[in-house]
């Protein structure tokens, strides 16, 4: 399994010289109780480290050129405690190159009408503090988030979580590297695009490698080695034989295990993430991979098929913040069209993400007229229900554009019994006849990845922290 590395998140607390060492003790007590209960709370992803006071100049930039040195600090949640001058922020935070979350919060949930008195408005200030320092930021145009509430509330905690798998797969796009196995599939307009600008605005290496580069590890692969990944495999999945005798049948799901260990070899050799495959260039190999490509997306790589790197890359991206949980590579197939029961059928020629079978999968092998090879073996399942977000980048030529709708994805009611393929079915917002039109007049493509599990503001999020133009449909 593809994992991230250890991150941490640092807490930083505004705050002045202004109200005295007793004041500012107070603030870092206070402080204190809220990273321990944040932490201990269960519903954050990555641990908070609580930080010394920003109540300086030099104190707030030697914290942020900290956490641009740090590869485990993934980013930073501030807290206005008090009133903390916002020109004390400028130089720290034009620096920081991590993300920002800027927590709108108080220590207490409440006025204490009772016993408030002036000592109690200045040490509790918050909404003070947050205008000048939400000034700073804007006008810095920092992109930061901004997280309204009272901590202990789980919905603040939650908009806390869901930002901190985004910032973690921002950090982590720049560390994508896309392996090409062939060009882009021929005449076809939106597997296109710059891989110098994708560098550039997201982070992520695109290298192109001719099919016998991949066919080499391949063929080095033992055959034991393949035996014991087949006995895997009989314990995770339903064989189907269909009509081909068995020794034949498993000669050929074998070729498929044999293309999974030397995929594998090939990306960990080249510290790759995600990658491609295209059936119109596969010189030396017996199949498409099919279930080995299923396999290794079912593992947390990227991957996108006829050499769509923007998809695998975003593919990985979406993996990573969604920590691979009901998240995949996808194709708009084709439209269920009756009244009231309007959808679409997600597929692809071999290459559905497992980790969205609601069913058991079962490994089939049947004919494939693309690449004019053997019958690739592939694992076919149903698709699970739930509140979706699909995603796919266009390539406009002056700039790239991010197409987000929501979907509403449903369990296959009718079975198909002819369908040699993984299927998923969802419905798209608003509605079938202006989801669609909207998408198709925004330029969005065919190939997507669709989540199960992430929100569309975390999407919109790390187009944010990107500069990127997205076009939203819901």
């Amino acid at each position: 399994m593809l994992e991230v590395g250890k991150k941490e998140f640092w807490f930083v607390v505004g705050s002045q010289h202004l109200y005295g060492e007793e004041a500012l003790q107070t603030v870092k007590n206070n402080a204190a109780v809220i990273v321990e209960s944040l932490n201990n709370s269960g519903k954050l992803p990555y641990p908070l480290v609580l930080q010394e006071l920003a109540v300086t100049p030099d104190t707030i930039t030697k914290i942020m050129k900290e956490v641009n040195y740090r590869d485990d600090v993934a980013g930073v949640i501030t807290w206005m405690h008090t009133f903390s001058p916002a020109k004390m922020w400028i130089r720290g935070t034009k620096l920081l190159q991590k993300p920002l979350l800027h927590l709108a919060t108080q220590f207490n949930e409440s006025i204490p009408w009772a016993t408030i008195d002036m000592d109690f408005m200045n040490l509790n200030q918050a909404a003070h503090g947050d205008r000048e320092y939400g000034f700073i930021n804007a006008r810095l145009k920092k992109n930061n988030k901004v997280v309204v509430g009272y901590w202990e509330r789980e919905n603040v905690q939650t908009q806390i979580a869901e930002w901190m798998d985004v910032a973690v797969a921002y950090n982590e796009s720049f560390s994508i590297k896309v392996a090409r196995f062939g060009d882009n599939m021929r005449n076809v307009a939106v597997t296109e695009g710059d891989k110098v600008e994708a560098q550039i605005q997201f982070g992520w290496t695109v290298d192109y490698y001719g099919i016998r580069d991949l066919v080499d590890y391949v063929d080095a692969v033992e055959d034991a080695e393949v035996d014991a990944l087949f006995n895997e495999y009989k314990d995770l999945y339903d064989f189907d034989y269909g009509d081909y005798e068995q020794g034949k049948w498993e000669a050929h799901v074998k070729v498929q295990a044999r293309q999974e260990i030397g995929i594998r070899r090939f990306l960990e050799a080249g510290g790759y993430t995600a990658f491609t495959s295209n059936f119109e260039d596969l010189h030396g190999l017996q199949q498409l991979p099919g279930l080995a490509v299923q396999r290794l997306m079912a593992e947390g790589y990227g991957f996108a098929g006829e050499g769509d790197w923007k998809t695998a890359a975003i593919d990985r991206l979406m993996k990573i913040m969604s920590h691979n949980i009901d998240t995949g590579f996808m194709e708009d197939y084709t439209y269920e069209m009756a009244e009231g029961r309007e959808a679409i059928l997600q597929s692809h020629m071999l290459e559905v993400d497992p980790g969205l079978a609601v069913n058991k999968p079962k490994i089939l092998i049947a004919p494939l007229s693309m690449g004019n090879r053997e019958e690739p073996a592939r694992l076919v399942f149903d698709g699970k229900a739930g509140d979706g977000v699909v995603v796919s980048m266009a390539d406009f030529g002056t700039h790239y554009k991010l197409l987000v709708n929501e979907v509403l994805a449903f369990e296959p009611s009718e079975a198909a019994p002819n369908l040699p393929v993984a299927r998923v079915l969802w419905e798209v917002k608003p509605n079938f006849h202006d989801g669609i039109r909207a998408w198709i007049e925004a330029g969005g493509g065919h190939h997507t990845v669709v989540s199960l599990s992430l929100s569309t503001d975390q999407i919109l999020a790390w187009a944010k922290l990107v500069g990127l133009e997205v076009a939203l449909i819901k």
